[in-house]
């Protein structure tokens, strides 16, 4: 199709509306402009096909019979347009609500919460992807991503999720808290312990680096993802810097001890989606998690 063959679509729209509603001045207030733009589109579209469209009936207006044929196949085309989005919103309402993350983050913080969320909104399907990879939330449909980082995000609306303050974390039979997590002496001392890297997440690295600890110079061994990396934390087979959020509950349970932690962080996990009002479900779904975090916030 040539959309040089077409006049401009709100033309096409303002005269569809005065010849259904036979008044240039309801046309105006059902769509939300002045009467002037509305004549004004009528007479372009009267220039474009060089013959009168509309003609004066007493107070109102009525088409020609070209105006009336115009008027009936632009009623047709739009109610198909406005069908094909109806169909496109229902969709999107109906199918569920794809979240994209870390496999750290979804095996560590979000999946403890789920169950929860499930028995609450048995009606909610939710599906999890993980992935290192930052996920095209247009391209791939993604409905929500949770991300790691300082922000902003170009293109994306959120909030902070939870804050990734850096800790470093072992097991409490093997390495003991000697200083206080936030000194100078606490980093200085983690230096020299027996370390655990992981492999796929070079901007853990770059953090520790902005902390004074080059991973170069450590006595690590690296493992090729934190699902592995954090089991062996847990049984003692060496310390690991991690997000606060990420162990938590290790560390509540007694299982990991905070031998460091950073300082004044301005590192958070971020809850984001496209620009624009969210899906019912994925709202439902947002909303219960906000209320989660106060929830646990007010108990903890």
């Amino acid at each position: 199709m040539d959309w040089r063959d077409i006049p401009s679509l709100a033309a096409l729209r303002a005269f569809e509306a005065a010849a259904r509603l036979g008044s240039l001045s309801e046309a105006a207030r059902t769509l939300n402009v002045t009467h002037a733009a509305i004549a004004a589109h009528v007479r372009a579209l009267e220039t474009e096909f060089g013959q009168p469209l509309l003609t004066r009936s007493g107070r109102g207006m009525v088409p020609t019979q070209a105006g009336a044929e115009l008027a009936r196949d632009l009623g047709t085309g739009f109610a198909e347009i406005a069908a094909g989005v109806r169909a496109m919103r229902q969709g999107r309402e109906d199918r569920p609500v794809i979240l994209t993350t870390t496999p750290s983050f979804a095996e560590s913080w979000l999946m403890p919460r789920l169950p929860a969320f499930w028995s609450a909104h048995p009606d909610v399907p939710l599906t999890v992807q993980t992935d290192q990879a930052v996920a095209d939330l247009r391209r791939d449909g993604v409905d929500l991503a949770i991300r790691h980082g300082q922000g902003p995000w170009p293109g994306l609306e959120g909030h902070v999720l939870t804050h990734a303050t850096m800790v470093v974390v072992g097991q409490p039979a093997r390495f003991e808290v000697l200083h206080d997590p936030t000194s100078p002496e606490a980093w200085a001392h983690v230096k020299g312990l027996p370390w655990l890297l992981d492999a796929s997440h070079a901007e853990f690295n770059r953090r520790l680096e902005r902390l004074g600890i080059d991973p170069s110079e450590l006595n690590a061994t690296e493992l090729p993802s934190n699902a592995l990396l954090l089991p062996s934390c847990r049984a003692g087979g060496g310390v690991s810097a991690q997000p606060l959020a990420l162990v938590e509950q290790d560390v509540a349970d007694g299982r990991l001890n905070i031998l460091a932690q950073e300082q004044d962080s301005a590192m958070a996990y971020h809850l984001l989606h496209l620009p624009g009002p969210l899906s019912r479900r994925a709202q439902t779904f947002v909303t219960w998690l906000k209320r989660d975090l106060q929830r646990a916030a007010k108990t903890g």
